[in-house]
């Protein structure tokens, strides 16, 4: 299994701010959009991989762009070089689960 560079995380209430965040940061960096979990809650993150610099760039970007909106981001981080193991967790979320 290829090691990750970087993770990319964004954690936010409701489908339409957790969307902005996701096209703000997949414009704003050379990231790839991987995952995303959505808890019977309503808060749902999006995951995003890449180089650390990529990562952090479109962190920001999708934080800013939430935060434009008037909404608040419940979380957020970038994990440089994650550890393997954290696949078994990420894997669950990832888009390709979810299409048909």
């Amino acid at each position: 299994m290829a090691r990750v560079k970087a993770l990319g995380l964004i954690e936010t209430f409701g489908l339409v701010f957790v969307l902005e965040a996701a096209d703000a940061m997949m414009k704003a960096a050379d990231v790839d959009l991987t995952g995303y979990e959505n808890t019977a809650s309503g808060y749902i993150s999006v995951l995003v991989e890449g180089d650390v610099g990529a990562c952090q760039a479109a962190v920001e970007a999708g934080v800013k762009a939430v935060e434009d909106m008037g909404a608040t981001v419940h979380s957020s981080v970038v994990i440089p070089t994650p550890h393997t193991d954290l696949a078994k967790i990420t894997g669950r979320y990832a888009l390709e689960k979810l299409l048909p």
